[in-house]
């Protein structure tokens, strides 16, 4: 028999120093202590972004529409790979291109009881490959234009997108920040 170790969420201070680790399973809930994190917008070579709704049974903000991929990196592992392992597992995936677009984002955010509290840094990139998302991650997916993808975001309810997605997405607007073809 095998025994999976859990996953290990990096627990940060104010300042992003990393403070200790937790089990992910332990990290979110009512009082979630703040933790490393990452957000990544991933475009195809049409310079479309891929959309992914979260799985129904996803521990935070279940079923709503996001970014491509998001998660936490493990102890000693830099983004790039973080996001590299998370566009693998999630979505049967490879990144390219990967570089920062908000390296400062930090977010709060409460669902149902359920507390996102990250140092997020936010990427821009591209994938290759076709979706082949694994179901407990990933609802569904889409590929969309940039300006399709935020005409819908703004047109949807609260709860259909997730909040980071919505604030990052206007973010990287005015930063001027979204990929061309």
């Amino acid at each position: 028999m095998t025994v999976t170790a859990a996953e290990l969420i990096v627990l940060v201070d104010d300042d992003g120093t990393p403070i200790g680790t937790m089990p992910k399973p332990l990290v979110h809930h009512g009082e979630t202590p703040l933790h490393r994190a990452f957000s990544a917008y991933l475009f195809d070579d049409a310079g479309r972004l891929l959309v992914t709704r979260r799985a129904e049974d996803k521990q935070t903000f279940p079923g709503m529409w996001t970014n491509t991929v998001c998660g936490h990196p493990g102890p000693d592992e830099d983004d790039g790979a973080a996001i590299a392992r998370r566009a693998s597992f999630e979505l049967g995936l490879q990144v390219t291109g990967l570089r920062p677009a908000l390296p400062g984002y930090r977010y709060r955010a409460e669902f149902r009881g359920v507390v996102e509290n990250e140092i997020c840094p936010v990427y821009v990139g591209r994938f290759t490959g076709t979706p082949a998302p694994d179901p407990s991650e990933v609802g569904e997916w889409e590929l969309l234009e940039w300006a399709a993808f935020r005409r819908r975001q703004e047109a949807s309810g609260r709860d259909e997108w997730s909040p980071w997605c919505r604030e990052q997405a206007r973010l990287i607007e005015q930063a001027g920040l979204v990929p061309t073809p």
